[in-house]
């Protein structure tokens, strides 16, 4: 199961999102970008990602189907070799600035191998008030 440039922790939690649903907030440093999120199976995010091409023409509509036949055979399939990490609700720090993107429920799939660290629980926007500064010194 496990590569020597990949976190031997990090790649159980992929595997038991893969093989048993587990869903986990996590964040990622990823070459000096920060990528905060929730792992999900592969399946699921090829299943989300296939319905985001629904409804699209000819070639979207192609592609949507190849997508959700793909999380079918990934979610069914035996494989053990875990080579990516999927996660919903994404964010990406880039520096000390507001997430990129910063609105909309964001899938993103990236190389284990290119992970850098990582930590559990996801980073939030803090919320602002209409009445000043929340910040604490």
């Amino acid at each position: 199961m496990s590569d020597a440039s990949k976190d031997n922790i990090l790649e159980f939690f992929v595997y038991a999102a893969n093989k048993h649903g587990f869903e986990l907030d996590i964040t990622l440093v990823v070459n000096g970008a920060i990528v905060t999120g929730t792992i999900i199976p592969a399946y699921d995010y090829l299943d989300q990602l296939s319905e985001s091409f629904e409804g699209g023409n000819d070639v979207s509509q192609k592609l949507s189907e190849q997508l959700a036949e793909a999380g079918k055979q990934t979610e069914s399939g035996g494989n053990e070799d875990v080579n990516f990490i999927h996660l919903k609700n994404t964010r990406i720090y880039c520096g000390d600035s507001k997430p990129t993107p910063s609105k909309g429920k964001i899938l993103w799939r990236g190389k284990l191998a290119e992970v850098d660290s990582f930590f559990l629980g996801k980073i939030s926007e803090p919320k602002s008030s209409s009445g000043g500064s929340s910040k604490k010194s």
